[in-house]
């Protein structure tokens, strides 16, 4: 089904779109143009999106019909827009441009080369302890055959009490151990997507989600996020209810990766639309453990959760580290029992000795995660006061957690910077990387895992090629790298 999008609400998404005074002023009907490409170059205006007629538009900005046909005409000679008579227009990008999230792969370890392509931490220090203690804990375990498909019953009871503290009443039944985040939402999918189901994400969002819905063969619409203030409640509610989507992957808190945090008046709205449209929700909430800034959290999404709408995925991966290869789902036990059968014809079970370790670092998680959130609270800090000082015409809206920035560019320059940073050994994330489009040229992802030192000097190379990009030439894409 095809979304549209009315009137009052393109006009919202278009803002200030006349022509700036003091430059050479366009015609209304080309700036209008203009605002919608602009719209969908930053993927804010999905596409594959019914736009509204012309009159409805003209009446919703005040302007003449004439003014609106006109710029409907130039977007449709650019490509931008596609009629037909009966049916509306509806966006498109010249040539059927489409850019695919797969294929990544890991690169050689360079220790020259400053990867700001992967967000996740070192592990910390307590982590070797854990492990021996695991070690010694192991024994117990060995005179079973090892495979625990749902996972180990303290592990999953620690998981349970993490949710419970936060206001969501959870027994270890509902929760299923996973290989970390992404096997828990893979699973997910498995389980509740067939082949052309209808799903709905963000854009932006992680590349390695899209990945897993392309694997699902899953026909995906999207739900823009402005850079600046996030989602819009009113389009966002619209999609669901126009698409009614089979599932809707969704990360609420500290999005990657734009880094906003989701009101909790949207949560509830947005649970409660799922239960009428019949959408599963699937709230990944990696970043949860990482608020920077002391502000209170939100509820979680499943707190308004009172028909079994909502599954929880999370993991150790962004807190803790990412070698520690440790996720859970949080759902209804009887779906849980369901993912388990589905997961013994994936890898049977998780690695004991990796979840005894998960048990003894989450006994210390106050004092290890505190640890975390002061660590990259200074580096985002440092990531900031560089963008500021080497790369002032960037746009930056300052995340309140997680671990990314989401900068604006002065141009659509996102994969030839990413290009140009590779050769003064800075691997970056460019923004077409996080939508399914071939969008999001405007936009790099900047993570702050990194020593404050090396965020520093990466931001000193990229400004000393930004500056080249207009004149020099760049090669193509060599083998793309792993973004997590």
């Amino acid at each position: 089904m095809t979304t549209s999008v009315r009137g009052g609400q393109l006009a919202r998404l278009l803002g200030q779109w006349h022509s700036l005074p003091g430059r050479h002023k366009r015609p209304d009907y080309a700036a209008l143009a203009g605002a919608v490409r602009g719209l969908l170059a930053d993927s804010r205006l999905p596409l594959g999106v019914r736009l509204p007629a012309e009159r409805e538009l003209a009446e919703s900005l005040g302007i003449s019909r004439t003014t609106v046909s006109a710029a409907y005409r130039s977007l449709r000679e650019t490509g931008h827009l596609t009629s037909r008579r009966g049916a509306g227009s509806w966006t498109t990008l010249p040539t059927g441009h489409r850019v695919g999230s797969s294929g990544l792969w890991a690169p050689d370890d360079d220790l020259d080369m400053i990867d700001m392509g992967v967000a996740a931490s070192a592990g910390p220090v307590e982590l070797v302890a854990a492990a021996r203690a695991a070690a010694d804990d192991l024994p117990r375990y060995l005179g079973s055959a090892g495979y625990h498909p749902t996972g180990l019953s303290e592990l999953r009871a620690a998981v349970a009490d993490g949710y419970a503290a936060r206001g969501v009443p959870t027994s270890a039944e509902q929760i299923l151990i996973t290989s970390g985040t992404q096997q828990a939402l893979d699973l997910v999918l498995r389980l509740s997507v067939p082949a052309g189901a209808p799903v709905l994400v963000e854009s932006p969002t992680y590349p390695n989600a899209l990945a897993a819905l392309s694997a699902r063969r899953a026909r995906i619409s999207t739900h823009g996020l402005d850079p600046r203030t996030g989602w819009d409640a009113e389009l966002l509610l619209g999609a669901l209810r126009q698409t009614r989507p089979r599932l809707a992957y969704l990360i609420p808190e500290f999005q990657n990766p734009t880094g906003h945090l989701m009101p909790a008046s949207l949560r509830e709205r947005l649970v409660g639309a799922a239960h009428a449209t019949g959408t599963e929700l699937v709230i990944d909430e990696s970043f949860v453990d990482l608020p920077l800034d002391g502000s209170p959290m939100p509820p979680p999404v499943a707190v308004f959760d009172r028909h079994s709408r909502v599954v929880s995925i999370g993991g150790m991966s962004k807190a803790y580290w990412g070698g520690l290869r440790i996720g859970w789902v949080r759902a209804s036990a009887p779906l849980v029992q369901r993912l388990a059968a589905l997961r013994v014809g994936v890898d049977m079970s998780s690695p004991v000795l990796e979840q005894l370790v998960a048990v003894r670092l989450l006994a210390q998680e106050e004092s290890i995660v505190a640890a975390r959130r002061a660590q990259l609270g200074f580096r985002r800090d440092a990531l900031v006061a560089a963008l500021t000082e080497l790369l002032p015409e960037w746009r930056v809206c300052v995340p309140g957690g997680g671990v990314t920035l989401w900068a604006e560019l002065d141009g659509p320059i996102s994969s030839a910077l990413a290009r140009a940073a590779e050769d003064v050994g800075v691997r970056l994330a460019p923004g077409p990387r996080f939508g399914l489009d071939g969008t999001l040229e405007r936009f790099v992802r900047l993570p702050f895992t990194l020593a404050a030192d090396d965020l520093t000097e990466a931001v000193r190379r990229i400004a000393s090629v930004r500056h080249d990009l207009d004149r020099a030439s760049r090669p193509a894409w060599g083998t793309p790298a792993v973004i997590a």
